[in-house]
């Protein structure tokens, strides 16, 4: 592989089309305001770069991003891009990630308003993601020891697996299917909504009325916190570890749990024929 090192870049589509290459100490930045700069390029190494301008690896294949930092200019900065790994950087422009395949995010700090759309096989490994829109819309995500911040996460996911996430965001995996969640901690409003196959295993929810109008959800050892009007119209089998603050019109399924704070079942516009239980000591 040939190499690129210590060199500044400004100008439009400045390396474009490389191939076999190892970018290294490179600043993509300047007067120029020049974009594209790594655009269809194929076997890339990028390492310790830092990265000012728009839209730098669109349509790339097999690209490594290594100690990386991309600036809020640095927007749109990997799209359409196949069989990517991002270890150990900064990303920091908006719409960072989108419309990509088979993309491993490892120890990756972003911050981006609208993260990791339409994606498709996202593997991510440990770090940050502060995002107001994250992973919308994308498919089979494989996500552990994330700390996600933001809000409307997850929405309209398909095929999610979770593991020991600490997630603070209201409006998530509204619409997602087939998303399991093991060992996580989720605070936020209107967790759930309208989700079918959704699946929780010894999680903490924390939050106003979550898990209303959902198909297949399944609660297995889950604790919950300041948890009002839950479960309304859902298709639910729940086993609470301790008391939930109050249950409304839950549609049809069991829910077990230490104790019920208020249950209320009236002006439902569904029959609502789900069983309610007080565990025994």
């Amino acid at each position: 592989m040939k190499v690129i090192e210590n060199q500044r870049f400004g100008e439009e589509r400045a390396l474009y089309h490389t191939k076999n290459a190892i970018v290294e100490n490179c600043r993509f930045e300047g007067i120029e305001d020049g974009e594209s700069f790594l655009k269809e390029s194929e076997d890339i190494v990028v390492r310790k770069c830092f990265m000012d301008l728009r839209y730098p690896m669109w349509h790339c294949d097999r690209l490594k991003v290594e100690d990386c930092e991309m600036t809020k200019n640095c927007r749109a900065a990997l799209w359409y891009d196949r069989d990517v790994t991002v270890v150990n950087s900064k990303l920091n422009g908006i719409k960072a990630l989108r419309e990509c395949e088979n993309v491993t995010l490892s120890e990756v700090c972003a911050d981006s308003p609208e993260f990791a759309w339409r994606c498709k096989g996202l593997t991510v490994k440990g770090g940050t993601v502060l995002s107001e829109y994250a992973f919308f819309e994308s498919k089979a995500i494989r996500a552990e020891d994330l700390k996600l911040s933001g809000k409307y996460s997850f929405q309209y996911t398909e095929n999610v697996e979770l593991k020991r996430a600490k997630c603070k965001t209201k409006d998530a995996f509204w619409h997602a299917k087939n998303a399991v969640l093991l060992d996580c901690e989720l605070d936020g409003e209107y967790i759930g909504w309208y989700s079918d196959g959704l699946t929780l295993k010894n999680c903490h929810i924390k939050g106003t009325q979550p898990f209303c109008y959902c198909k297949h959800l399944r609660l297995i050892d889950c604790t919950m916190e300041d948890c009002d009007l839950a479960f309304e119209y859902s298709d639910v089998n729940a086993d609470i570890r301790g008391n939930i603050l109050s249950v409304k019109n839950p549609l049809s399924g069991r829910i077990v749990a230490d104790g019920f704070g208020e249950i209320i079942i009236k002006d439902s516009k569904y029959p609502c024929t789900a069983e309610l239980t007080v565990r025994k000591f």
